[in-house]
């Protein structure tokens, strides 16, 4: 190994490009193997040769995508894009080595920060700042040059935008990403260059929290919703829009059957969850 290169993964498994030179491929086969990825290089070994592909070269690492039935042969998989090249990985512990090849392609990353950029819904005056990023095992953690450290869980993130906007004076594509602290729903804007960005868009939406947000509601119970979403302490609920202890228990229960809340501790404790603050989310967007 080089200088600095040192090993995180080394798994028995196999692999398949699926994709050439941008071309599909038809008629593949799953070649048996080994995967060896280090922080700088990944290879793939097998009885047909070695393979070595640069870490930095990765644009695209996703996992569980829909694969035709000529190489649905495993239950686990990570599908990685380098060039206009597609591979299929299926190591024998595919998330722990999904996780490792997203810590070999993103540590120590530096990307463009606004954080919060909007909480409870409402936009904060937030300046654009330099933030390192570090893999952990379930979260984006962001070192921020303020001195402020964000934790992103991943199972907490309700939806991932791409869009255009003027960072620092230079249009940019920047990640929105929904999720909470303390409760209370946060917006964090991510801008890196187009490869990390799209890495970094890949892992958050991995937490598979990403849910329909179409739900009929009554308008009582967008009020509630609303209240929470913007930061309401459940217990202040009913003083806060008017209505009935017992009213608003039932609201509740209500949105917890259909998965937008979840009860924390007490009878009247609740949080929501990240399909409910993306109905809110939808619900600020429409007035």
């Amino acid at each position: 190994m080089s200088e600095g290169e040192h090993t995180l993964a080394d798994a028995k498994g196999r692999f398949v490009q699926v994709v050439k030179d941008g071309r599909k491929l038809n008629d593949v086969e799953w070649i048996p193997g080994r995967l060896v990825l280090s922080n700088k290089r990944l290879v793939l070994a097998s009885n047909e040769g070695k393979r070595t592909i640069s870490v930095a070269d990765i644009r695209s690492i996703r996992t569980r995508q829909n694969v035709n039935e000529a190489i649905a042969q495993v239950s686990g998989y990570i599908s990685i894009q380098h060039g206009r090249d597609v591979l299929l990985l299926s190591p024998a512990d595919e998330d722990q080595f999904a996780t490792e090849l997203f810590r070999a392609r993103l540590d120590q990353q530096v990307v463009l920060a606004k954080h919060p950029a909007v909480k409870g819904g409402v936009v904060q005056d937030t300046d654009w700042e330099k933030a390192r990023v570090k893999v952990g095992e379930d979260a984006v953690e962001l070192a921020i040059s303020s001195g402020q450290f964000v934790e992103i869980a991943l199972d907490d993130v309700g939806t991932v935008a791409e869009t255009e906007r003027t960072v620092m004076g230079d249009e940019r594509t920047v990640l929105e990403a929904e999720h909470a602290i303390d409760g209370t729903s946060i917006k964090t804007y991510l801008s890196g260059s187009s490869g990390d960005s799209a890495v970094l868009a890949s892992l958050l939406r991995s937490g598979d929290q990403h849910v329909e947000s179409d739900i009929d509601l009554s308008d009582d119970e967008r009020e509630v919703l609303m209240a929470l979403y913007s930061g309401v302490s459940p217990f202040e609920i009913p003083d806060f829009v008017g209505m009935d202890v017992d009213e608003v228990e039932a609201i509740f229960d209500g949105l917890a059957e259909r998965d937008v809340v979840e009860r924390v501790r007490t009878r009247r404790e609740v949080g929501l969850k990240p399909r409910g603050r993306s109905i809110a989310g939808d619900v600020i967007g429409d007035r």
